[in-house]
């Protein structure tokens, strides 16, 4: 397949990947459970934000290139180049649901989960079940709000409404960040090569904390959020975002209600 980049649209990815580099270099980084190898990088979040501004594939193509460029400043180490996926997948899977193509998401999603189920820390998964749980049970969360996210916005438009919606579209969108992230640390290749564990270690290290992954997310996922809601008003119907027909543009056309930037949020 032939894919033709605008002068424009090089310009933003690389504008927008230089912007997840400057955060990547002011950001601090949380180490991951008992591998403090792995850097969890908050600003992780910001590839949310590419998927709904420059749209999945634009957004995805900046995510990687920050994400990259961010691993050759930071070290170069082995250990964090099998992550560097995990944000443009983010901004993929938010892009296909923000400008509603969601059932791209939700089977590349669908795919991530049932992937780590034939990964060896989970084999056999009739003996390993809860491994799977500790590690899956957000994960399957997050996909099965897919569906009721996209419902949402067949009602009227309002202030709280998007709010909602931006929320648990960051807490998706980092959600399959981190199912990259567990995937690619249960590849052999990985785990066993690049640092030097045995499959019960990792077993143990997926059952340390199953809850404290998730809270990064939520956390991620306000954050998005604030960001969101009043960037995404602000380039409504402009050439800014990557197209102008998104949910929250259906919506508004099908209800004949004005932007929620001219909106006032009742007390």
């Amino acid at each position: 397949m032939k894919v033709n980049l605008t002068t424009k649209q090089i310009a933003l990815i690389a504008v927008f990947a230089a912007l997840y580099f400057i955060l990547s270099l002011i950001t601090p980084y949380i180490p991951a459970i008992g591998v403090p190898e792995i850097k969890i990088s908050l600003e992780a979040l910001i590839a949310t934000i590419f998927g709904v501004i420059l749209g999945p594939y634009l957004g995805a193509g900046a995510a990687f290139l920050g994400a990259i460029i961010s691993w050759m400043f930071t070290g170069a180490l082995p250990t964090n180049l099998p992550f560097v996926f995990s944000p443009p997948l983010n901004a993929l899977a938010s892009g296909w649901i923000f400008y509603n193509k969601w059932k791209l998401s939700f089977v590349m999603f669908t795919v991530l989960i049932v992937a780590f189920l034939f990964t060896p820390p989970v084999q056999p998964l009739a003996t390993n079940w809860y491994i799977a749980v500790a590690v899956l049970f957000d994960k399957i969360i997050a996909l099965l709000l897919i569906i009721p996210l996209v419902k949402l916005f067949k009602g009227k438009m309002s202030i709280g409404k998007t709010a909602g919606f931006f929320f648990i579209l960051a807490f998706i969108g980092n959600e399959v960040d981190n199912m990259w992230g567990s995937l690619a640390f249960a590849t052999p290749i990985v785990y066993q090569s690049l640092f030097g564990m045995d499959t019960a270690t990792v077993q143990g290290l997926f059952l340390i904390s199953p809850f404290a992954y998730p809270a990064i997310r939520l956390i991620q996922a306000a954050i998005g959020m604030v960001i969101l809601v009043p960037l995404v008003n602000s380039l409504q119907g402009t050439d800014w975002l990557w197209s102008k027909d998104n949910i929250i543009s259906r919506a508004c056309k099908k209800y004949q209600v004005p932007p929620l930037s001219s909106q006032t949020v009742s007390p």
